[in-house]
């Protein structure tokens, strides 16, 4: 079966200490280095998803972001 184009599948398993591996071809496609942290998003219908790893700079500047009209 082949996926549509833009779309991956990989597998991890969980060792022991509960960390995973991401699979080197995902880290390259998402140019993920040693040392990136990744933000984890979880559902527990839906599953856990990992954004880019620029999303969590992005979300972290958005919720503290100061406003030019706001009074301190």
């Amino acid at each position: 079966m082949k996926a549509p184009k833009g779309k991956n599948a990989w597998t991890a398993t969980v060792g022991e200490k509960g960390q995973i591996v991401i699979p080197k071809q995902a880290r390259e496609l998402f140019d993920i280095r040693p040392g990136d942290t990744l933000l984890l998003l979880g559902d527990e219908k839906r599953g856990i998803a990992i954004p880019p790893k620029g999303a969590f700079a992005e979300l972290f500047g958005m919720a503290f972001e100061e406003k030019e009209d706001e009074e301190l």
